[in-house]
């Protein structure tokens, strides 16, 4: 098994979190996991992606050029590697921030309101972990269980506050994902 993974959106999106939790989790389970971040020259607002591979074999580089998997948080990313993305593999949208479908007919697709979602649950911030709570719903690559024990070893020790609202926010992705709509 292997899954090369691309999580994409703007600078303060939490994308770069989501990926290292996500390899956090991958670790945790024993597979082989890398993760290269890539941040546009902005802040907040630029570009961030963030490229994932999990498998359980050696994993030959970190770079990511044809993702098996896109975790697509607005419409930019979503343009720039949906072409990309190798077919029967898995595209991700937050449908709050993306209001296309999916062009393609040999992906997987997966549709949820991560924003709105997040913004229910009292912080928009939290829509990250929607997402990705989703994501493993739709392409279990990592156990939703490891997600949420990984958390406490991704987060700094100043947001440790937020541990619970991640946790549900997970739980609220996985739960609410539409998958092949």
């Amino acid at each position: 098994m292997g899954e090369k993974i691309i999580a994409a959106g703007f600078g303060g999106q939490g994308i770069i979190f989501m990926g290292k939790l996500l390899a956090q989790a991958g670790l945790l389970e024993g597979k082989n996991v890398t993760c290269l971040p890539s941040y546009g020259p902005e802040m907040r607002g630029g570009t961030a992606n963030c490229m994932i591979v999990v498998s359980d074999r050696k994993v030959g580089s970190p770079y990511v050029t044809e993702p098996s998997s896109l975790i697509a948080m607005n419409s930019p990313s979503l343009d720039r590697f949906e072409p990309a993305t190798e077919s029967d593999g898995c595209v991700l949208v937050d449908s709050s921030m993306i209001d296309r479908k999916i062009m393609r007919t040999d992906l997987t697709t997966a549709y949820i309101q991560a924003t709105e979602i997040a913004e229910k649950l009292g912080d928009v911030r939290a829509a990250n972990m929607v997402a990705l709570g989703a994501f493993v719903r739709a392409r279990p690559v990592v156990q939703l269980a490891s997600l949420s024990a990984s958390l406490g070893k991704v987060l700094s020790a100043r947001s440790t506050g937020i541990l619970s609202l991640n946790e549900e926010a997970l739980l609220c992705g996985f739960q609410s994902v539409r998958i092949g709509e």
